[in-house]
């Protein structure tokens, strides 16, 4: 690391500040430090403090992955048309943020900066509360398993299937992002509940066009992703076990 001009830091973002500091004696002038971490006001205000000066930091979260981890996990399309977001600080230097860009652009990704509060923000509903969601979904279920005796794991559908893939994810780092963007999340999830509390009533009433005009709102969403290239219009049976061989 002594003479690295690109310094990625990929570590649960509770991490992010001991990291910095541990590292920061053997980083060199004009060297680039960057992040791959999914919450941003919190890794900027550890890791800041110990970034030696003529160090270019700048931020980022490329928005990809798997519910796996580790070196093992990945896979040469890993960043293939996925986007990665910079939270530049006041003051960066254009040149290394474009130095950075083009790093990630020759891995495939689409780029795209914004300021960290609104990235945190955006990403407690696309990726944080959804997470949370699977987590605790599953967890539900769990505690059913022992009642209906093995029947929710033997007849899981495709919906739970897929719950269960996002719960899978590792654990230390989904702490890590409930407690370093706690607000936001808080947020997110006083927002759902409302929601939610909506559905409830209208189950409970009998309100059909209520449920048909939410389903109908919600389908065009997933035909957005889609149009937009970030999924792909085909069933989902074990396909990325199929398309990445060495994941399984």
């Amino acid at each position: 690391m002594k003479d690295a001009d690109l310094v990625i830091v990929s570590v649960p973002v509770g991490s992010s500040g001991a990291v910095a500091a541990d590292i920061a004696p053997a980083l060199k002038p004009g060297a680039i430090l960057t992040d791959v971490g999914s919450t941003k006001a919190s890794v900027i205000a550890q890791m800041t403090p110990h970034v030696p000066e003529g160090v270019h930091f700048i931020p980022g979260h490329p928005l990809a992955g798997t519910e796996k981890s580790g070196p093992d996990a990945g896979f040469a399309e890993l960043f293939e048309n996925r986007w990665c977001i910079f939270t530049p600080l006041p003051g960066t230097d254009p040149a290394a943020l474009e130095k950075l860009s083009e790093f990630w652009r020759r891995c495939g990704s689409n780029i795209d900066t914004m300021d960290p509060e609104h990235h945190d923000m955006t990403l407690a509903i696309v990726s944080h509360l959804p997470h949370i969601i699977a987590y605790n979904i599953v967890g539900t279920a769990d505690d059913l398993e022992s009642v209906t005796k093995s029947e929710v794991i033997k007849y899981s559908a495709s919906g739970f299937r897929d719950f269960t893939r996002l719960a899978a994810s590792d654990p230390t780092m989904w702490r890590d992002v409930c407690l370093h963007n706690k607000d936001a999340i808080l947020e997110m999830l006083a927002r759902f509940s409302e929601d939610l509390a909506s559905l409830q009533r209208a189950i409970r009433w009998g309100d059909g066009d209520k449920l048909f005009d939410m389903f109908t709102r919600t389908r065009a969403i997933r035909r957005s992703i889609i149009d937009a290239g970030q999924e792909v219009d085909v069933p989902n049976f074990g396909r990325e076990a199929i398309e990445h061989p060495a994941k399984s």
